[in-house]
């Protein structure tokens, strides 16, 4: 009796053991690639599975997470034999577990061996300017080859992108002239645009200042005076002789209107200087007289032609 005892206590110690170690808990991310006898029966996961114990059922874990796959720098050539340098980053995941456990032994080293490889060949059959110019169609066409290849792993690839490209010190300083004379040739187009709307607005100029001679001599004056803050050079400019017109010849006569007018601002501007005190009621008298002789002479001088000497 006892005999049987021991033996039921010993197959249930073995049993329970066994079902401990059968039980497996999958994340889920995870999926589990389970063998029977060396045998492939099905993807599980995620969460708690059951395996048959004692060696029967064996699983494989894979991660369905997108691996960022960095390719090393690769040497080439491009189509217009440029050496250059480039690297770049794939991304990449696990779509189908069991055909990434019986297709391929490495799909990891797999990937990042047909990467490198197809990123040389795209470059080559590409030249420089397009690969600087168009990096996003680059991008695309290594992508879709990389996915294809990949597609019978049971690996899908998301994306891919070029992340430096090292030219030549040669090819740098090529690329440097070609964007002065470039921005050269933007800077003198920008300034023959320029001379030419200021030609224009001198024409309009021009125009407005024939109708008005006086407007040439302001211009004239500002002219001087822009010319005249520097101080730290000596300029020598022609004078018009129009300026001393009214100097050097007997001029246009005067009216008496003018004079009157001329008399009257010079007697106001006199008062307006008086100081104050007693003398200041002589001095303002003396200026009322010279307001009121000039108009007592015009007054009797009706007759008097403008411009006549006095």
């Amino acid at each position: 009796m006892d005999a049987i005892w021991a033996v039921l206590m010993g197959a249930v110690a073995i049993g329970g053991f066994a079902i401990l170690t059968s039980l497996r808990v999958l994340f889920e991310y995870q999926r589990g690639v389970v063998f029977r006898l060396g045998k492939l029966t099905r993807a599980k996961g995620p969460g708690l599975i059951f395996l048959v114990p004692f060696g029967i059922d064996r699983m494989r874990r894979m991660d369905l997470r997108i691996v960022a796959l960095d390719i090393p720098p690769q040497d080439t050539i491009t189509k217009d034999n440029v050496t250059l340098r480039v690297n770049a980053v794939v991304y990449f995941r696990v779509a189908d577990p069991t055909k990434a456990v019986i297709e391929i032994e490495d799909y990891y080293f797999a990937t990042s061996q047909l990467a490198q490889t197809t990123l040389r060949s795209v470059i080559g059959q590409s030249e420089l300017d397009q690969l600087l110019a168009e990096r996003e169609r680059i991008n695309r066409v290594v992508r879709q080859i990389i996915d294809e290849g990949t597609d019978a792993w049971g690996i899908e690839v998301t994306g891919v992108e070029i992340k430096d490209i090292d030219l030549p010190q040669e090819m740098k300083r090529a690329m440097a002239k070609q964007a002065e004379a470039e921005r050269e040739r933007r800077a003198k187009v920008i300034a023959a645009e320029g001379e030419y709307q200021a030609s224009t607005k001198l024409v309009a100029a021009a125009e407005i200042m024939q109708q008005f001679p006086g407007s040439m001599q302001l211009r004239f004056l500002q002219t001087v005076v822009e010319i005249a803050a520097e101080n730290n050079s000596t300029t020598l400019f022609p004078i018009p002789v129009e300026l001393f017109r009214h100097m050097v010849g007997p001029g246009e006569p005067v009216s008496d209107e003018v004079k009157a007018r001329a008399l009257r601002a010079a007697a106001e501007s006199m008062v307006e200087a008086l100081p104050q005190g007693a003398e200041r009621g002589a001095l303002e008298s003396a200026a009322k007289t010279m307001l009121g002789m000039g108009g007592e002479r015009r007054a009797k001088d009706p007759a008097r032609t403008p411009g006549s000497d006095s």
